[in-house]
């Protein structure tokens, strides 16, 4: 099995530490193939830069040549999963919905600890609209940028660590998400200080995705995730258009 992995932002070092973080989760046998925009930003800490993330999502997945049996989307929130879904049959998860899902099942109640506070409300719309917010303890932030949590890990697991025990304390969450896909291998310093689960998006994805690609289902094309009108769209994609197969996934050559 192979599982496309995809960084929405245009940080190397982010790659690299999704990457680490989605191979250590990965059954054996299971390929990860990491990847990230040809373009957009760096790091994504508003609505401005989500949704030319978007747009850098669907184009990047449009060049990968070789094929694949999943997608993950590394990113926590909304970054073109739903256009991902329309150009592709296999199944797309996003780290949000699927580390949600996950701390429902080890808890009665999860909060979820992201980086800036003006990603809080857009954490909880999304969880609100994925039907998963019922059981959302809190949204809190941390105070660091998704760059400041790229570029000083140990600054972002006290951050971080300080605001998990407060939803503890006083909000009842049972279980931790980690709210960006570059706190990803965090959540060990994190769970051994805290005493209570951490749940990092990008092994929660992996897995599910393991596990759904592995029963054989793929997205359903019946309405709501059909394939894009076939009508050609000026300037799009963005980079060189590479031909797909008729399932969906990147044809070979």
């Amino acid at each position: 099995m192979k599982i496309l992995v995809v960084n929405p932002n245009t940080s190397v070092s982010m790659t690299e530490s999704i990457a680490r973080s989605a191979r250590r989760a990965a059954s054996p046998g299971t390929e990860i193939l990491a990847v990230q925009p040809f373009f957009g930003p760096e790091a994504i800490d508003c609505n401005l830069e989500s949704y030319l993330s978007a747009v850098a999502v669907m184009d990047r997945i449009l060049a990968v040549r070789e094929p694949y049996d999943a997608v993950v989307l590394a990113g926590f929130g909304e970054h073109g999963r739903e256009g991902v879904q329309e150009i592709t049959d296999v199944p797309v998860l996003d780290i949000a919905e699927s580390s949600a899902h996950v701390a429902q099942m080890i808890g009665r109640s999860y909060s979820v600890v992201t980086t800036l506070a003006r990603s809080v409300g857009p954490i909880e719309d999304r969880l609100r609209l994925a039907g998963l917010a019922d059981r959302c303890a809190s949204v809190r932030s941390c105070g660091l940028s998704t760059a400041e949590v790229d570029a000083d890990p140990l600054a972002a697991v006290a951050a971080i660590l300080a605001e998990a025990e407060r939803a503890v304390r006083e909000d009842r969450a049972e279980v931790i998400c980690l709210g960006c896909g570059g706190m990803a291998g965090l959540e060990e310093a994190i769970t051994g200080r805290l005493g209570v689960p951490v749940v990092d998006g990008v092994a929660a994805g992996v897995r599910l995705a393991e596990a759904v690609a592995g029963m054989g289902l793929r997205t359903s094309k019946v309405c709501t995730y059909a394939a894009p009108p076939d009508r050609p769209i000026p300037g799009w994609p963005l980079s060189r258009r590479v031909p797909t197969s008729s399932t969906g996934r990147t044809a070979p050559g």
